[in-house]
């Protein structure tokens, strides 16, 4: 029954597509191309919403997101290159091959890990020879998630520490590496040391199972908070930021952070 629902709603959304691309004069023009900056939107907007817990907007924001899908395989369609249909086998087909602790006789312990490492070993069996480990991560990623998974695929490549607390070493000489370039004044080599840094404690998260976009998005909205509340109850007080010492606004942030 519930099953039965489901399909229903779905075929409803397809049914709204095609009347939207035949009637509408918006939806008619669109192309892969001109959605695909939307499309971007609508994901980094579905992220804030499960950062802020607001299943509310999460529901919303996934709602916007699977219409992007069915309009980019509608014009797929139009085209006779794929249908939604063919996206769903799709998935369905790499799903099943892609876990073949769950649909074949891989037996695996309870550790992700192991889940993992076999569904990139998976993946490179998919590729044509030509393909490297590296290869299939995307080069439009920002930084932060690329480095992320740059470092996932060559652990499940077996390029990995044996210890994750090995990594702390490394964190702690790009550290040192970083002050050692600060006093040589070279910017270059600085920028070099502080990318190098950034991508050791990228790591370190990866390691101890915590996603660093997440993490800082969150450090980000943090600070945000704080700062707000110090610089609103400066403009309450009549004053300026740029008129407050380094002290009296030290001690309005720790009254900031009591609100966290």
């Amino acid at each position: 029954m519930k099953k039965d629902k489901q399909l229903a709603a779905f075929a409803k959304l397809l049914d709204i597509m095609d009347e939207l691309r035949e009637k509408c004069p918006w939806d008619r023009k669109q192309t892969f191309e001109s959605l695909r900056s939307n499309t971007i939107e609508e994901t980094y907007e579905l992220a804030e919403a499960i950062i802020k817990g607001d299943f509310n907007e999460i529901r919303k924001e996934l709602g916007d997101l699977l219409l992007h899908i069915v309009f980019y395989a509608k014009i797929g369609s139009e085209t006779g290159k794929f249908d939604i249909t063919d996206v769903i086998n799709g998935i369905c087909d790499k799903l099943v091959y892609r876990h073949p602790h769950v649909f074949g006789n891989v037996d695996v312990n309870d550790d992700s890990s192991e889940v993992v490492k076999n569904w990139e070993q998976l993946k490179l069996k998919e590729k044509d020879g030509n393909k490297t480990v590296l290869a299939g991560v995307p080069a439009a990623l920002p930084a932060l998630i690329k480095a992320s998974r740059i470092q996932a695929k060559a652990s499940a490549a077996g390029f990995d520490w044996d210890s994750r607390s090995q990594v702390w070493e490394k964190v702690v000489e790009e550290c040192y590496e970083v002050r050692d370039e600060i006093e040589s004044k070279n910017r270059e080599n600085l920028e070099q040391e502080f990318g190098d840094l950034i991508f050791a404690v990228v790591n370190a998260a990866r390691l101890y199972e915590i996603d660093p976009e997440t993490a800082l998005e969150r450090t980000n909205k943090k600070f945000m908070r704080r700062f707000d509340y110090l610089e609103q109850n400066t403009i309450r007080q009549g004053r300026s930021l740029k008129t407050m010492t380094l002290d009296e606004m030290n001690e309005m942030w720790e009254e900031a952070k009591k609100f966290d």
